[in-house]
């Protein structure tokens, strides 16, 4: 089967820096791949990469039917990612002034036409399917760090994408609510769609994430099966990557 997204061999200068250096990677239909790095490994640079949002060096991004060369520009590689392409990012970014449902609405009245009943149809049944659907009439800033995230996802899916990006989507949620929002991504992937998603929590790409891969100074170190790779980690970046993510416990006087 064809991937939803290939990323072969791409590369992304800053001044004199290598921020992503012949990354590849692919995601098919199905599947939740997590990619984990420590600080500055070029986690989020990848997906804004993918979203159109920067332009890079070398390589290439097939998303669907739709390629992206290197050289091109973020107004072209973003017109192309339109629609094939939802993104969450890390601090949700809902709109302030917005209830919930209008935050969803917004893209399909404004880039797709879509009457505003159709929008706000579409939008409802996201939000339920999310279970946040009695939140509809809520500001973000009467909502909780996971609704905002549900919200914010709902945001994402509203031109029904078949690549959703999400940018350390489990960074705002206490332990407890990580394992509903994992399956509520696993429920995401059930049908049909593709998820690239970034993360530093260890236990929750073992526990819900298809596939992890792994960056260091912006190059792939290691992918593959994830319960594979953080238990028998064979690059020293992975290994130095779950020792920042164990806590260190307290010391008490002997």
């Amino acid at each position: 089967m064809t991937p939803v997204l290939e990323v072969r061999g791409v590369r992304l200068r800053r001044g004199a820096r290598d921020v992503l250096r012949d990354v590849t990677l692919s995601v098919g239909a199905g599947d939740v791949v997590a990619i984990m790095g420590l600080s500055g490994s070029g986690k989020t640079t990848v997906l804004r990469v993918v979203a159109g949002l920067e332009p890079f060096e070398a390589g290439e991004i097939r998303i669907g039917d739709a390629t992206c060369g290197s050289g091109q520009g973020r107004r072209d590689a973003g017109h192309r990612a339109v629609g094939q392409v939802g993104m969450v990012f890390q601090f949700h970014h809902l709109f302030e002034h917005l209830s919930a449902i209008d935050n969803v609405c917004l893209a399909p009245v404004h880039v797709q036409g879509v009457s505003r009943a159709v929008a706000t149809a579409t939008a409802s049944r996201l939000l339920e399917d999310l279970g946040v659907g009695h939140r509809a009439a809520a500001l973000p800033r009467e909502l909780s760090g996971g609704e905002a995230q549900r919200v914010a996802i709902a945001r994402a899916l509203a031109l029904d994408p078949p690549l959703l990006l999400l940018d350390e989507p489990t960074a705002s949620l206490d332990p407890a609510r990580r394992g509903e929002f994992g399956s509520t991504l696993r429920n995401l992937a059930a049908t049909g769609r593709a998820l690239l998603v970034t993360s530093h929590d260890d236990d929750f790409v073992r526990d819900w994430a298809t596939a992890v891969v792994i960056l260091a100074d912006g190059e792939v170190v290691e992918q593959g099966d994830p319960r594979d790779i953080l238990t028998n980690p064979r690059h020293e970046a992975t290994r130095a990557l779950l020792r920042s993510a164990t806590p260190t416990l307290p010391r008490w006087p002997s």
